[in-house]
């Protein structure tokens, strides 16, 4: 395994500076609960942001207590990746998405962005440390139970605070619109399963997306397919 180093400054300077090259084996993970992976498959009703939000915070909680109670090092590396790669790209989710509404549509929304972009910064310089450990590493387990407890208080000041606030000030479809751009960050993370992906993709890496500007990821964001240009738009069935 090799390990890249970023200078101090380097995570000073950019909001988006993490990790080490560190590739997920594919599929990504087993053993994740079916009840987070399908929690909304068995609804027809259309989540809105914070829906996915909270979703997504679940799955990181899901990988967080899968790596402290596993006892097996294979196991705990398998479910390190998916933290790393789940918490990349939420991160990077937010920022593109979610951050700049608050600035838009909540009056101060600009002060709560700013808020939650310094702490994702703190929480990606902690995952940093956590993301070069193996389990082996005696600080293994209490890094990472530094790195949740400040991941964790980020989340419940946006659970109980900033999302409420948001839906407050937007309308059900504004929402909803929100959770599908939202949802297309995924195209962020690299499939090799699917035919059209391509032979290597930009962010083969979690520090290869991370550290990708975010004016760049954000323009790349604006080029994406709509969804009525998509052949499997939001909500339609797969092909039989």
């Amino acid at each position: 395994m090799f390990r890249l180093r970023v200078a101090p400054s380097t995570l000073a300077r950019s909001n988006n500076t993490l990790l080490k090259p560190h590739t997920l084996p594919r599929p990504f993970i087993t053993g994740l609960p079916v009840a987070t992976a399908r929690r909304f498959d068995s609804t027809t009703t259309q989540p809105k942001i914070s829906d996915r939000i909270k979703h997504d915070h679940k799955e990181l909680e899901d990988c967080y207590n899968a790596i402290i109670t596993s006892k097996d090092p294979a196991q705990q590396v398998r479910f390190q990746n998916l933290f790393v790669w789940e918490l990349a790209r939420h991160s990077i989710a937010e920022e593109i998405v979610v951050y700049p509404a608050f600035e838009k549509y909540i009056p101060d929304g600009k002060l709560m962005a700013d808020k939650d972009r310094a702490e994702h910064l703190e929480v990606k310089e902690l995952l940093y440390d956590f993301q070069n450990m193996t389990p082996e590493d005696p600080a293994f387990i209490t890094t990472l139970q530094s790195l949740w407890s400040s991941l964790s208080k980020h989340i419940k000041e946006e659970e109980r605070q900033d999302l409420p606030a948001l839906e407050k000030h937007i309308d059900s479809d504004v929402s909803m619109s929100m959770a599908n751009s939202f949802q297309k960050t995924k195209h962020f993370v690299p499939t090799r399963s699917h035919p059209s992906a391509p032979d290597k993709p930009p962010y083969e890496t979690a520090v290869g997306l991370l550290t990708t500007p975010m004016d760049k990821l954000m323009d790349m964001f604006k080029t994406f397919p709509k969804d009525e240009e998509r052949p499997n738009p939001p909500g339609a069935r797969p092909p039989a």
